[in-house]
């Protein structure tokens, strides 16, 4: 039994030196030739539920209000890319670098440079590098997002004040950006 054991660990051993050795480095100029496609896509069907969210008056005398069993759910979708400078700076600006308006902006950021006086705002941070771009898609489903708060209530009272619904809440068409500064 024990040489039947020492037999199969060999064998293992074996078949995974056999792996490696067909592993051959690529050198940079080829690697470089090497494509792919990029970005990753996220669906998701929401089913959240919060007990409760409490604001509490910390002064003398303060008191609190419970928003309770909070339900947010629905469908969602969202892409994640990598884009470069020179496209994020075309998505984003207000102007084209002719001077035209871009009809297609994102942010509607306005450069100092294209308009004079204009604020630093986001054009002050904006980034050098690459961006991360997260884009919800424009999706028909019949599973829009809605959000429910079942009661609102003020203290330790149980009474409640009611309760309120968001119903229909349609994300498509959002862009966010995110970048290091």
């Amino acid at each position: 039994m024990k040489l039947l054991k020492q037999l199969a660990v060999v064998a293992a051993l074996s078949s995974i030196a056999s792996y490696a050795s067909a592993l051959t480095p690529i050198a940079d100029a080829d690697l470089s030739k090497v494509s792919g496609r990029d970005g990753v896509s996220i669906a998701a069907d929401l089913h959240v539920n919060i007990g409760s969210f409490v604001y509490t008056d910390t002064d003398t005398a303060g008191g609190s209000v419970s928003f309770n069993n909070i339900k947010i759910s629905g469908a969602i979708a969202a892409t994640i890319d990598i884009v470069n400078n020179a496209t994020f700076q075309g998505e984003v600006s207000a102007y084209n670098a002719d001077g035209s308006v871009n009809a297609n902006t994102t942010l509607g950021v306005i450069s100092p440079l294209a308009v004079p006086g204009a604020s630093a705002g986001l054009a002050a941070f904006q980034p050098t590098g690459d961006v991360v771009k997260i884009a919800i898609p424009q999706v028909d489903t019949v599973k829009n997002l809605s959000m429910s708060v079942d009661s609102i209530k003020m203290g330790n009272s149980t009474a409640s004040y009611g309760s309120f619904a968001v119903n229909d809440i349609k994300l498509q068409g959002t862009t966010v950006y995110i970048w290091a500064h």
